[in-house]
This record gives structure tokens, C-alpha cells and sequence, in this order.
């Protein structure tokens, strides 16, 4: 069953989000604007050393004011691949220059709403180049035992959804090998 969409038009704008109203039809007919929130599409990296620990960031937002443990990411930037974006975030947001970047796992986490892309990838940490250069990022940079992830997530310590999808697939990866 397939929504029918007539039109849209976008109510607010800026860099970063786009509101807008389409016009959409139901399958069961009815017709309606919908609200869709239009987003650019973000980078999440896994960094795994050789000690089967992730690279993660403790860090504050403000949004639900609440502290949580998060993998690295951010926006794609215009001409851009997923990939560079990775990358570069790891390295913005962590001081770790990465290697060996494969694709993790690909979502849509809220797709009912959103069209935010969320591309997570699986990285080899490579060379410590010096402190982060996003200073807004996070209080701490650690290491945490891939072991530990599940606990983390019980506690609600791990809840953004880039940064859960990752972790949830570095464990599902960590019990098949």
C-alpha cells in the first residue's frame, strides 16, 4: 500500500533542516498534508583496535539534557561520499586518523518522519594525531571494551540512534565470529 504524493512545500529552511508539508494521499483515499522534517545525511564511524575495543565520546545534548556514550559522526558535506565524511569526522572528533573503512550497516532511523540517512561504518584505528579539533564535541574520548557495549546499553548509556545502530552491529558481528 502506497502513499500517493501530490506536492510540496517547504515551510521553514536552513543549512541544516528542512520542514516541509506534502500533500499525500492514503491509501484508503484520504488526502492530507503530512509534516516531513528533510535532514542531511550523516557519517557514523565504529573505531575497533587491536584490543576489540570501540572509540567512543561521552559527551552532552542539550536537546533531552542528557549524557550519553557516542560513536563519532556527523554531516555529509557537499560533494562529499560517506566514506570522507567518516573519516573525517573520526578525526575532527577524536584525534584518531582511521584505516580500512568498511560499511557497517546502513538506516533510516526514524522514516516515518525524516528522511535522515545514517551510514555507520567500521573502522581500524590507525595514528593518534593529537586532541580533537571539535572542542564542542565531547568532555572525554575513550576506549571501551567491545564487551561492555551491552551493559551500556541496558544502563541507557548508549541511546542516540547512530551511535546504538553501531554498537548493536559491532556486537552482532562480535557473536557470529
Amino acid at each position: 500500500m502506497q502513499w500517493q504524493v501530490h506536492g510540496e512545500r517547504q515551510v521553514y529552511t536552513n543549512p541544516w533542516v528542512n520542514l516541509c508539508l506534502v500533500d499525500v494521499q492514503q491509501p484508503d483515499g484520504q488526502r492530507l498534508e503530512y509534516h516531513v522534517v528533510r535532514l542531511r545525511h550523516l557519517a557514523v564511524t565504529a573505531i575497533v583496535d587491536d584490543q576489540r575495543r570501540v572509540l567512543m565520546m561521552w559527551r552532552h545534548r542539550f536537546i533531552t539534557d542528557t549524557w550519553g556514550w557516542e560513536l563519532p559522526m556527523g554531516l555529509i558535506e557537499e560533494g562529499e561520499t560517506p566514506e570522507q565524511a567518516a573519516m573525517r569526522e573520526a578525526e575532527e572528533e577524536t584525534g584518531w586518523r582511521v584505516e580500512e573503512v568498511k560499511p557497517l550497516i546502513y538506516a533510516q532511523p526514524a522514516n516515518g518522519i525524516t528522511d535522515s540517512e545514517h551510514h555507520v561504518f567500521r573502522a581500524r584505528a590507525g595514528e593518534y594525531i593529537g586532541p580533537p579539533t571539535e572542542l564542542n564535541e565531547s568532555d572525554r574520548v575513550e576506549w571501551i571494551p567491545i564487551s561492555n557495549l551491552k551493559a551500556m546499553i541496558d544502563r541507557r548509556e548508549i541511546v542516540s540512534s547512530g551511535s546504538l545502530i553501531g554498537v548493536l552491529y559491532l556486537l552482532l558481528d562480535e557473536a557470529l565470529t
